[in-house]
């Protein structure tokens, strides 16, 4: 009995390796890439983009010793590594290496304007506060962006107008207004 034990656990174990080692062959690598960026880019937007975190943000700020992580400059090449970190590229990574596809960046998204205003306007602000500090980079497991929506309701786009877009439409067709969503928050700690 204890060979036939021995035969299934190495049988389980080689199994175990081989679909490993299937999972780790299958992988796909990202290749380093330089981003360029545009006005109305935010470090969170582009950190979120390419590593679908925000963490990249606190690295970028410690890595050039930037006090303000709001604070990138248009034209400014970052770089962007395959293992998820983003710092400014020297002028010889630049040279060598290739351009991200910036075709899917927030500011190339299409633009959106809330039309709330008043108390709406005051209870939206309220909420964003109490969900992300008001950061469209804010993540907390699949809740994304200024007003926690699931990466669902997001369809895989981070910028801030899809935000906003999904946010009101959520807000109109479950509470009807955002102050109605506000005093559910109140009520609940959530909305």
């Amino acid at each position: 009995m204890t060979s036939r034990k021995n035969v299934l656990k190495y049988y389980a174990a080689t199994l175990g390796a081989v679909a490993l080692g299937v999972v780790a062959t299958t992988a796909t690598a990202n290749a380093d890439e330089i981003y360029t960026v545009k006005s109305g880019d935010t470090l969170s937007d582009i950190a979120v983009q390419y590593t679908k975190t925000t963490d990249a943000v606190d690295t970028i700020a410690k890595n050039n010793s930037i006090s303000d992580v709001n604070l990138i400059v248009t034209g400014q090449k970052l770089l962007i590594t395959s293992d998820g970190t983003v710092r400014a590229a020297t002028d010889e990574e630049v040279a060598t290496t290739p351009a991200a596809d910036q075709s899917t960046t927030s500011s190339d998204s299409s633009s959106y304007t809330s039309s709330t205003s008043g108390s709406d306007a005051a209870a939206k602000a309220w909420i964003a506060n109490k969900e992300s500090g008001g950061s469209y980079g804010a993540t907390n497991g699949q809740f994304i962006g200024k007003y926690q929506l699931s990466a669902s309701y997001l369809n895989g786009d981070y910028s801030a107008a899809n935000q906003e877009r999904v946010a009101d439409q959520y807000v109109a067709n479950r509470y009807g207004s955002w102050t109605a969503a506000q005093s559910f928050w109140q009520a609940n700690g959530w909305y």
